[in-house]
């Protein structure tokens, strides 16, 4: 589904996501149309690996590859110099937000895909993310092209992933622990 551009609802290392092919700008522009959601908030993608990372911005900081490997829990970076991506995904300075997922099945989806696939929450902008599959909407449900049928029983403690913007002049911003 993803490879034709389809948007999918799928379990993440947070939350249920919904999510599609990073690089595919008409799939990127459904899932804002599907969560009511700004084109002027980015999105941001999952990849199953830091190396994966490099081929999706033109310079990491070297502190990046310490704070993938370190983090103990879900930890979503916001890089400047995006590429490779559909640019509605980009923020308007350029910048991408990207986590490497260590949760196993999207773990296995991303490397599979062999691309970043977006992951956002499977809620409507500005409403409650859901804590379990069955906290979705179902305006939600009936606008995505599949459903992944894994983990639809596991509960989320809702605790989304942190988020640390690094820029390319060197300064770090927490934007959320």
């Amino acid at each position: 589904m993803l490879r034709k551009g389809g948007v999918i609802l799928y379990p993440t290392d947070t939350i249920w996501g919904i999510g599609c092919d990073a690089t595919n700008e008409e799939a990127v522009r459904r899932v804002y149309e599907i969560k009511h959601r700004e084109d002027s908030k980015a999105l941001i993608c999952l990849v199953d690996s830091a190396d994966r990372m490099q081929r999706y911005f033109r310079r990491i900081p070297d502190v990046a590859w310490d704070l993938v490997e370190y983090a103990d829990r879900p930890l979503t970076l916001i890089l400047d110099a995006a590429v490779n991506v559909a640019p509605n995904l980009v923020a308007e300075d350029g910048s991408l937000g990207i986590r490497v997922t260590r949760e196993e099945f999207s773990r296995q989806m991303c490397y599979r895909f062999q691309k970043p696939i977006v992951s956002t929450s499977a809620n409507i902008s500005g409403e409650p993310s859901p804590k379990s599959f069955y906290d979705i909407p179902e305006d939600i449900k009936s606008k995505v092209d599949y459903i992944v049928q894994f983990a639809r029983g596991r509960k989320s403690d809702g605790r989304p992933s942190s988020i640390i913007k690094l820029a390319e002049d060197g300064s770090v911003n927490i934007i959320r622990r």
